[in-house]
């Protein structure tokens, strides 16, 4: 039931890709906003009530209704499944921006491509070139995937499903919500989302790092892995775009970041001697974007056989 009920979600979002301010995220939004004001006295203790208030008010009515399906009908489990990893995954929510940026490249309209890319990151674009075009693209695109799609499969396959998906999906969102706007970098409130979320994310994140290995490059992407993801402040970012980035052999992350070349035998090491070197790989282009549309969908294909496989397995 999981196999299908997740393949049945992604032909459906290919057909009707749900809209990033659809009314049930806007509900959302609205609902931690209002946990936030209502919580946030100024300590990190109040973000872990807010935390698990608003986990728990979207999590358990989904576990109900899914016991409640399991004992009523098979085939009311299985639509509520579907329903659920249709609102959860967001395999095609910014797929648009992607192509849009990527069509603007080829015909040459950076300006466009600017836009576009500032649209769909919030980031200043108004000076950056081609290639910084190019790699910023190439890395939305792996985190977005990593975060709506394989974050996503990983907890729908743990016990009662459809409500470890939404945990996800909603501690994923009180990670940024909590840390990320101006009036609230310097709070102390969304601390525990941060650490929480780190811990959801420990596991999925590696695993999409293997996929992205096994369907690329996978000797450069478990070198970048290994030598070069500790350079990001944050450490599954990390992890996703030195993997993604040695895979498709695209140098990703800030130009003029550095990381130290590992030894074997650390006891060894001798601080003083150790180099320091680029990652490797080209700079990005934008031919390099076709090339991550082709991992990510590898990468898809690859969890989705993984699924089929664990399902014979469970039904045999």
């Amino acid at each position: 039931m999981t196999f299908l009920s997740i393949l049945f979600a992604l032909l459906i979002e290919q057909l009707k890709p749900l809209r990033a301010d659809n009314v049930i995220y806007m509900q959302i939004q609205t609902l931690a906003t209002k946990i936030e004001a209502s919580f946030n006295a100024g300590k990190a203790k109040h973000g872990r009530l807010g935390w698990w208030i608003m986990v728990g008010l979207l999590t358990v009515p989904t576990a109900l209704i899914h016991y409640l399906c399991l004992r009523f009908s098979p085939f009311a489990a299985f639509i509520w499944n579907v329903i659920i990893v249709y609102l959860t995954l967001g395999f095609r929510r910014y797929s648009h921006y992607f192509t849009s940026i990527q069509l603007a490249l080829s015909s040459g309209d950076e300006d466009a491509a600017r836009r576009f890319l500032a649209e769909w990151t919030h980031r200043d674009t108004s000076d950056m070139d081609v290639s910084e075009i190019s790699r910023i693209t190439i890395e939305s695109a792996l985190i977005a995937t990593h975060r709506n799609v394989f974050g996503v499969f990983f907890w729908f396959l743990m016990p009662v499903g459809p409500a470890c998906a939404v945990m996800y999906r909603v501690a994923e969102y009180l990670a940024r919500a909590w840390t990320e706007p101006d009036h609230m970098k310097n709070e102390e409130f969304g601390i525990y989302a941060t650490k929480v979320f780190y811990w959801i994310d420990w596991i999925p994140a590696r695993l999409t790092a293997v996929a992205f290995a096994v369907v690329g490059n996978f000797e450069d992407a478990v070198y970048s892995w290994r030598n070069y993801a500790d350079r990001w402040a944050d450490e599954v970012v990390g992890i996703i775009l030195s993997a993604g980035g040695g895979a498709l052999g695209v140098r990703l992350g800030e130009p003029e970041e550095k990381a130290m070349v590992l030894q074997a035998d650390a006891s060894a090491v001798d601080v003083d001697s150790l180099e320091l070197e680029s990652q490797p790989g080209a700079e990005a282009s934008p031919r390099a974007l076709q090339s991550a549309v082709g991992l990510v969908w590898r990468a898809l294909l690859l969890w989705m056989l993984l699924l089929l496989l664990l399902s014979f397995a469970i039904w045999i």
